[in-house]
């Protein structure tokens, strides 16, 4: 399977350049997006386990399970890196019913069309900045690169509902997969054609809608 198409989204962010005389003696620290690999699985559940155990009493994604997808679609994840250290996530995997059932949340289904994000997460030092919306929008136009996928699904607790909204997903109404005591609500994003092909992802912009968005902070989704 080829990623070419979908470099440009996984490139390091650069600095605008400036001239010489203009140079400042501190610059802004380099970020770089990029699939995870099963040597992230640790920074990875440690930044879940902070976010989502003292919430639930429990994960979207074990250790084992993180690892398991690690190995399985590592394409279908992205991590947002500043200065080598992990501070944002997404892990998906690919899904080939209409709806979600338990089985989606440990199989990958190859032939599956859709994309069911497991988890999106933030490192507590780099929440309140806006992260969580930014990383999604750049998981959601990597995955317009990719010309199996036709949607991404994810399911939420109600009250993540207008987060998800304010990204573009849509409502597909209560999801059957409950989880102890929690029930959660189906939403898709519809992926449609292609990115841009650009050089460098800075030639793609993020909205300001965007950008002025917080990530929450307690559960997003299992």
């Amino acid at each position: 399977m080829s990623l070419v198409g979908a470099l440009p989204f996984l490139k390091p962010r650069l600095s605008p350049s400036v001239s010489p005389g203009r140079q400042r003696r501190h610059t802004l620290p380099a970020s770089e997006f990029r699939p995870l690999n099963t040597q992230d699985a640790i920074s990875v559940f440690e930044i879940e386990k902070e976010a989502f155990i003292s919430v639930s009493g429990d994960c979207p994604l074990h250790l084992d399970e993180v690892r398991h997808f690690l190995t399985l679609c590592p394409e279908l994840s992205m991590g947002w890196f500043e200065e080598g250290r992990l501070v944002a996530f997404i892990i998906g995997s690919q899904w080939d019913q209409d709806r979600l059932t338990l089985d989606a949340l440990t199989l990958h289904k190859p032939k599956g069309s859709t994309v069911h994000i497991h988890v999106l997460a933030v490192h507590r030092t780099f929440r309140q900045q806006g992260k969580g919306p930014i990383l999604m929008w750049r998981y959601l136009q990597y995955l317009r690169c990719l010309p199996y996928v036709r949607r991404a699904v994810l399911m939420c607790e109600d009250f993540l509902v207008p987060f998800y909204q304010k990204s573009g997903f849509k409502v597909q109404g209560r999801c059957s997969i409950t989880v102890a005591s929690l029930t959660f609500t189906e939403m898709q994003y519809p992926v449609r054609g292609h990115a841009l092909m650009r050089r460098n992802s800075e030639a793609i912009g993020f909205p300001q809608t965007v950008l002025l968005l917080e990530e929450p902070i307690q559960r997003t989704q299992f």
